[in-house]
């Protein structure tokens, strides 16, 4: 019995979810990583939250969800990159994210959308997703990877070293807007999967967990994606089995990864503060005469 159980696992409408699943945490790897490295969290936050409203917009006006997603995603991350530039970009991502959501709110109350369709967006339907909707996935899916590796040198030196990076001729608000715009198209193709939710989450639990666990970039960017696999992979199989939401194996499994790497790093610094020489100082440190 649970063999065939298992076997049903990997078969008919199961196949798109595991594949679905699959590019939308590669992405949320790939793209999650420099939204740690350069803490846009918050950004990360809103504008998928935000991109609600534009859904909600588009069932409202009966076009497709995905270009309501698009759109108001676009506005939201730009919104933030040029309001922010000469404020305070928390100040502003949380401006921009009430505004967003008021405005779907509206979008809402106006239509006749059922509260299904609206729990939908919040949280995906990664177990619903059809044919039609893995090619388009698929395909943004790679414009994103490509153009974080197009992005990646002056993205590693405005992230890590702002000062080397402007230089070098980087500007630091083109990389800001550049960055912003694969978060939203990001966005796009992630939230009718995973919902808006649940994206904020994989895409900061599992790269906040692969630089707690290496220092290393480029072996932090494919751990974070090898971790956000294992955690939708994980959650879609609990799901199966359980009949519990995938929404809460996804948040749940994100929090628990990035829990365990911290562990594991403050053990690991324990162990290297142990194995230092008695009388020797921190490297940095003089003695204050």
């Amino acid at each position: 019995m649970a063999a065939g159980a298992g076997r049903l696992m990997f078969e008919g409408f199961m196949v798109n979810a595991w594949e679905v699943s699959g590019i939308v945490a590669v992405v949320a790897g790939v793209v999650g990583f420099f939204t740690v490295l350069r803490g846009s969290v918050f950004a990360a936050h809103a504008i998928p939250n935000g991109s609600f409203a534009g859904a909600a917009g588009a069932g409202l006006v009966g076009v497709s969800t995905i270009f309501g997603l698009g759109v108001a995603a676009f506005v939201g991350a730009l919104g933030i990159g040029l309001l922010g530039r000469r404020g305070r970009h928390d100040a502003v991502t949380a401006l921009m994210l009430v505004m967003m959501l008021a405005t779907g709110a509206l979008f809402v109350s106006l239509g006749n959308q059922y509260e299904p369709a609206v729990y939908a967006l919040l949280f995906g339907e990664v177990l619903g997703v059809s044919d039609n909707q893995l090619w388009p996935t698929l395909v943004l899916g790679l414009v994103c990877v490509a153009a974080i590796a197009a992005l990646y040198r002056p993205l590693m030196l405005s992230s890590a070293l702002p000062e080397v990076g402007e230089a070098r001729g980087i500007g630091a608000f083109r990389i800001e807007l550049a960055f912003l715009g694969v978060l939203a198209l990001a966005t796009a193709m992630t939230v009718p999967v995973v919902g808006t939710l649940l994206i904020f989450s994989l895409m900061i639990g599992a790269p906040a967990a692969a630089r707690s666990l290496t220092d290393r970039p480029g072996v932090a960017m494919a751990l974070s994606v090898v971790l956000a696999l294992v955690v939708v992979w994980s959650a879609i199989a609990a799901s199966y089995e359980t009949d519990w939401p995938v929404g809460f194996f996804v948040g749940t499994g994100s929090a628990a990864v990035f829990v365990a790497a911290r562990l594991w790093q403050a053990g690991r610094e324990r162990f290297a503060r142990r194995r230092r020489p008695r009388g020797r100082q921190p490297e940095g440190l003089g003695s204050v005469a």
